[in-house]
């Protein structure tokens, strides 16, 4: 664990302006403690040795208490600018791995990296406060009051700055000891962490089907147990943490101590006088106190140092797919063309879809259909480049859509897959309205979703919870199928939207359809059901095969009735 990343300053533009204030503010900080350790040597040596009155010597008085003000000034400013600093930064960090991770794809995601991702982006990334509060401000002092300090001192009396030399490496040689045992404990509290998170999630995600089985009480000893580690982990560092504040706190003090004994004994034999000697015995715990609060403060910034590693390690994972720079065409206009597309599955045989070839006419109703895991799902994937084909190209009016930028292509489709994004809040905030108006309410009587609102407590701002709960998994199908009619775009794409509703609401979703193809939008449905069928324009089948037996089975259909006798032929 390194104390100081410089990938900081390239993933976060707010810390490399911090880091700039901190060396002016810790170079001005030096001057200032130089300065008040020699007014206060010069206001109490006349006094002592009764050559000069308190009079005299009343402007260093008044200088101290300025120098005094000014570090005080100085202390806030870099307190205050350090707070707003991290929560920059930490903003910066988490916004790079959403979106990092975002197009890295759902099958990179599903590989166990969900859970462990969002409890990095939301508790581990908050460690990382400290760090610029309190451990990077004393780093930089390191570099600057403890090298100028040690200056004056070698200047003023090279003697007793032999004995600070001697007993300064001290110091860091203990912390890199306990520095290493830090990390660990640091790491193992990170990995404990993003386990009980997911643990956490994936009970929460499935409660309702725990509950519903006499479960729900289940998974309790299991998180019990994580958080016992948790808490364990926690305590092992913070162990370590006590444990290295009081070595260092005893060392600097030994090191004064001997200093002090020294510069008092020359003071007796009269080989050094009173002002240098003032003067060194109050600078020497200048010297070492950076170096000390170093090693105290890293300790406790080293669980935000490691969250920090686990997200260059995010943003270090390779994107399987490169950014176009060419714009997306109008796919209200536009023909998509999959040409002979497959996708391997990793670390399997399976090639799903195999030699897909498909072309989805504007403002057309195209439908997919095949078994389960032959590929629907994977091949709109790769049409929303969240996954690259193996094999084969897909065109958009011959443009290949691997040229053209994932923002400007997403900006195109409104897509609801099987499981729409639902955040917590208001059902007005899910669907991206500010009020009630006419436009909300026609869209939602055409999905069916606007009588299960008025069922609702408190209507459009009942709050619902993470993922929809709080409402069926049809009720929120019905609640995406809403926000796709209210912000459509040139491209509509719908994986199985009647999946979880019975025969009766299967008529809103194909109303739904037919709606967002008469007001001129290309509409693009992985379709289960055969009832579906007779509203397509075009049907495409979507089958697999393996690596031991590739053959073609993706077969194109432009006639709704041709595609349904060759489906039934081939099942």
């Amino acid at each position: 664990m390194k104390p100081f990343n410089p990938r900081l300053l390239q993933h976060a533009k707010d810390a490399k302006k911090y880091i700039i204030l901190l060396v002016i503010t810790g170079t001005f900080s030096t001057a200032l403690i130089l300065a008040q350790s020699f007014f206060i040597s010069r206001a109490i040596t006349p006094i002592i040795d009764k050559s000069q009155t308190l009079s005299q010597v009343m402007w260093a008085v008044y200088s101290l208490i300025a120098v005094f003000a000014m570090r005080i000034a100085i202390s806030y400013i870099n307190e205050a600018y350090g707070h707003r600093a991290a929560l920059r930064t930490i903003y910066d960090l988490r916004t790079q791995v959403i979106e990092h991770a975002g197009k890295l794809g759902e099958r990179w995601l599903a590989g166990g990296k969900i859970s462990s991702t969002i409890t990095l982006v939301t508790e581990a990334l908050d460690d990382l406060e400290p760090y610029f509060v309190k451990f990077l401000p004393q780093l930089i002092l390191v570099s600057t009051v403890t090298p100028i300090t040690l200056g004056v001192i070698i200047w003023t009396d090279w003697i007793s700055a032999i004995a600070i030399i001697v007993c300064m490496p001290l110091i860091p040689l203990f912390m890199i000891l306990i520095g290493k045992q830090t990390a660990e404990y640091s790491n193992k509290r990170l990995a404990s962490m993003q386990a009980l998170g997911q643990q956490l999630l994936d009970l929460l995600s499935g409660l309702s089907t725990l509950k519903a089985l006499g479960r729900e009480k289940g998974p309790r000893r299991t998180v019990a147990e994580l958080g016992d580690d948790f808490a364990k982990k926690t305590m092992k560092t913070l162990y370590v943490a006590f444990l290295s504040g009081a070595a260092l706190e005893f060392l600097t003090t030994l090191s004064t101590a001997i200093v002090a004994v020294e510069v008092g004994w020359r003071l007796q034999t009269g080989n050094i006088d009173l002002f240098s000697g003032l003067l060194i015995i109050m600078l020497t715990p200048e010297a070492f106190k950076p170096l000390r609060e170093v090693g105290s403060q890293f300790h406790a910034s080293s669980d935000g140092v490691a969250a920090a590693e686990g997200v260059f390690a995010i943003l270090d994972e390779p994107l399987s797919s490169h950014d176009g720079i060419l714009e997306c065409p109008d796919l209200s206009s536009s023909t998509i063309r999959f040409d002979d597309v497959s996708v391997k599955a990793p670390g399997r045989t399976t090639i799903a879809p195999a030699h897909f070839n498909a072309t989805i006419e504007p403002q057309k109703i195209t439908l997919l259909r095949g078994r389960s895991g032959s590929g629907k799902s994977t091949s709109v994937s790769t049409l929303l480049r969240f996954v690259e084909p193996s094999e084969g190209h897909i065109y958009i009016n011959d443009i290949d859509i691997a040229n053209i930028s994932h923002e400007s292509l997403w900006k195109n489709i409104t897509w609801v897959p099987q499981r729409p994004a639902i955040i917590p809040g208001t059902i007005l905030e899910n669907l991206g309205c500010e009020d009630v108006s006419q436009e909300l309410i026609d869209a939602s009587t055409l999905t069916g979703f606007h009588s299960i609102v008025q069922e609702l407590p408190k209507k459009w701002n009942t709050i619902i919870g993470h993922g929809g709960t709080g409402l069926s998994v049809g009720q929120r199908q019905r609640l995406a199928l809403t926000r796709a009619i209210i912000t459509p775009r040139p491209l509509v794409i719908l994986d199985e939207p009647s999946a979880h509703l019975d025969a009766m609401s299967e008529e809103d979703v194909v109303r739904t359809i037919q709606h967002l193809k008469e007001k001129g939008n290309t509409v693009l449905v992985i379709a289960h059901r055969k009832s579906i069928d007779r509203y397509g324009d075009a049907i495409f089948h979507v089958t697999s095969t393996t690596t031991s037996k590739q053959t073609e089975i993706a077969t194109t259909h432009t006639s709704p009735t041709h595609s349904r006798t060759s489906e039934e032929n081939h099942e």
